[in-house]
């Protein structure tokens, strides 16, 4: 099987890239390195591309040969979206539809795309299942909604296999400090910088962490199940309090850091909980990594990387 991975070189990518290769996939990885790290694929027999998503050529070329496409360069993060709603909407919307053209053009099996759980917007039900309206709160959510509309769209229309996976809050190695992303590694970087751990909020708040671990495994099920498309959540189906995590990462690292409170930001939910039957009974998803061995292992991985990672307070 050969496999692109758009992004392959930021943290989901590479991790999916370095499973594939394991298993004997033929990987190739177009990325432009705004956000990836060409170190992430280090040791990895991969075939590498640096080019936009949006670029056609770029993108027709990456394409072609291949029978499965892992969709993941994305402009990420709320803040992002706020800042430069128009940036956020030119790779994620546009993006899309480069790599969906292409793929139709050259006969694609299968197009998997990192979708979010910022599709839902403030949760009215919890846990949520997929059949929860979908009111994102940022420019973000609102173009990972229209991706995803755009893939299955052409499932209906072309006949290619599309799965939009929703993602919650993924974590765990490769994944770098970003203001604009997500809280565990803000919280981990500030504080091995000897920085505060800054709650948004009174940290009662609750978020549905999944290990990226288990993302990769939703990944690969999702694109070799055969016949399945659709929209997943792809989640832990648990959830920790925002005050609770920066306790543990605080003990964790074992440094004398404070935890300080701010103002609510606009766009943040206040509780998030998924429902994972549907990608357990389509794909055979089950997460397999709880937080209390996650959470260990990503600390690990970011003492290595704190030295090469500059810091900022975000949440």
């Amino acid at each position: 099987m050969q496999a692109l991975i758009t992004g392959g070189a930021g943290f989901i990518g590479s991790n999916i890239a370095r499973a594939l290769t394991a298993e004997g996939w033929g990987v190739r990885v177009l990325d432009d390195l705004s956000s990836g790290y060409r170190a992430n694929l280090d040791g990895l027999p991969v075939d590498f591309r640096h080019g936009d998503v949006r670029d056609p050529l770029a993108v027709a070329d990456a394409v072609a040969g291949c029978d499965v496409v892992f969709h993941l360069a994305a402009s990420v993060g709320n803040k992002r979206s706020i800042d430069d709603p128009i940036g956020d909407a030119s790779i994620n919307v546009i993006g899309t539809l480069q790599v969906l053209e292409a793929a139709r053009r050259s006969g694609v099996r299968k197009i998997v795309v990192s979708s979010s759980a910022g599709i839902y917007g403030e949760l009215r039900t919890v846990p949520i299942h997929e059949s929860h309206p979908l009111d994102p709160l940022t420019p973000y959510g609102a173009s990972k909604l229209c991706m995803e509309k755009q893939c299955l769209a052409y499932a209906a229309t072309h006949g290619i296999e599309a799965v939009a996976l929703r993602y919650f809050n993924v974590y765990g190695p490769n994944q770098r400090f970003d203001a604009y992303g997500n809280v565990i590694p803000i919280f981990v970087f500030n504080a091995l910088q000897g920085r505060p751990i800054t709650i948004f909020g009174d940290g009662m708040q609750t978020r549905d962490f999944v290990n990226v671990a288990d993302v990769v495994q939703a990944n690969i099920k999702a694109a070799t199940a055969p016949g399945v498309t659709g929209a997943f959540n792809i989640a832990s189906a648990s959830q920790t309090r925002i005050l609770d995590l920066a306790v543990a990462v605080k003990d964790g690292l074992g440094v004398p850091v404070d935890i300080e409170f701010g103002p609510l930001r606009a766009g943040d939910v206040e509780h998030s909980l998924a429902d994972i039957e549907a990608a357990s009974n389509a794909f055979g998803y089950q997460p397999a990594i709880t937080m209390e061995d996650g959470l260990p292992e990503y600390l690990a991985w970011a003492r290595g990387e704190a030295p090469r990672t500059g810091t900022s307070q975000g949440n």
